[in-house]
């Protein structure tokens, strides 16, 4: 691809969105993700989240024209570790270091704790997208850095990227579809006879609970202190302490409230269960859950059927329950690519990375294929 990268555009650092107008850094963000938005990815600066403590240096890249009118930017983060990126690479830096190189510090375009697909390339035109990839890989160059890695990026800037000599890596999701559902057993009346009884059996079996969504102004600090609390737990239980402190979702709610869908699970008057999703656009993003009490089939109420409950009663077209989860296939959330692109400075490195890669890309693209027809619980995908 001929490098049309605009000599006008002057690329700055910035380390922290407080020195950045959220109207200006909104106006690039056009795909109606919220979680590239000014004031979530500025929260998880407030709240100590991201920072230098944390592992998470901010490093934000700006493009603003010769009239000063920021027309580009990318959410960038100096890493010195690998934790809440959900692309893993911890082999690749043991490799490295094993050999004797510096892995970390390295370069994250990414949101933080968030494997959503977005925009990383906040800018309406290539020659900005371009820019600011150059400005990247020259940050990585200049601070001998081990590498850049810019996670869950579109189709088209991953394409763009690759084009320009980063390393491609594609992975899946499981994201349910709405074609057109008037109601939950529409969706049911889809699926095969055995997928529907199962799903009406888990769902049948929870009915002594009481399932409610919360949204806007009926959220409470009394609901977030639960949802951190069950988030505490089920961290607790298989990660160790969460990534997102409870400030922060004070914050969130305060400034996005009008994005934000809690279910909770309540026993009589006693919520057990509960996760926060955010609305973009025509999607429902879920995002974190947990629970204080192990109740079979709850996690799937909770994080999956009343999430597509939700999409049908509101007309959304498609509902992305975050990473990894095989499990969710047999719930009509079908495998979908995703994508990462990265640099890696050292050719020592990025020669057997980028054999690895190629391997890979045809493992997960099989996989995809075979899910999608095998594993499908759909009747008829036509």
């Amino acid at each position: 691809m001929p490098d049309t990268d605009q000599p006008s555009l002057t690329i700055t650092l910035c380390n922290s969105l407080r020195e950045v107008d959220a109207s200006e850094w909104d106006a690039l963000t056009i795909d109606a993700n919220p979680f590239t938005s000014h004031a979530y990815l500025e929260a998880l600066e407030a709240t100590g989240c991201v920072g230098e403590d944390a592992g998470w240096q901010p490093v934000h890249l700006l493009g603003r024209d010769e009239a000063g009118a920021l027309r580009g930017a990318m959410p960038l983060y100096v890493k010195t570790h690998s934790y809440g990126e959900y692309v893993f690479d911890q082999s690749w830096a043991q490799a490295y270091e094993s050999a004797g190189g510096r892995y970390y510090p390295k370069l994250q375009a990414s949101v933080p704790f968030t494997p959503v697909t977005g925009s990383r390339l906040l800018a309406a035109d290539i020659a900005t997208k371009q820019a600011l990839v150059r400005a990247a890989i020259n940050l990585c160059d200049h601070n001998r850095l081990s590498s850049l890695h810019v996670t869950f990026p579109t189709h088209d800037e991953w394409q763009m990227m690759g084009e320009r000599g980063l390393l491609l890596r594609q992975d899946q999701q499981f994201w349910w579809e709405n074609r057109d559902y008037g109601t939950f057993d529409d969706f049911l009346a889809a699926l095969s006879s055995n997928r529907r009884k199962v799903i009406r059996r888990e769902r049948r079996d929870l009915s002594h609970l009481d399932m409610r969504v919360i949204t806007g102004t009926d959220i409470t600090e009394a609901h977030l202190d639960h949802l951190y609390e069950f988030i505490e737990d089920t961290s607790d239980r298989k990660w160790g302490r969460p990534y997102l402190n409870r400030d922060f979702f004070s914050l969130i709610t305060e400034r996005m409230r009008d994005k934000i869908v809690l279910i909770f699970a309540y026993d009589g008057d006693q919520p057990i269960a509960g996760a926060i999703n955010y609305l973009g656009g025509d999607t429902l993003y879920g995002r974190q859950w947990g629970c204080n009490r192990q109740v079979p089939f709850l996690h799937f109420e909770v994080c999956y059927y009343q999430a597509i409950d939700y999409a049908i009663a509101h007309g959304l077209k498609r509902v992305e329950a975050g990473a990894q989860g095989e499990h969710k296939l047999a719930r009509g959330y079908l495998p979908q690519a995703v994508y990462s692109a990265h640099y890696i400075r050292d050719k020592a490195l990025r020669t057997p990375i980028e054999h690895y890669l190629n391997r890979e890309r045809d493992a997960v693209a099989a996989y995809i294929e075979s899910s999608s027809k095998e594993g499908s619980p759909f009747k008829n995908l036509s």
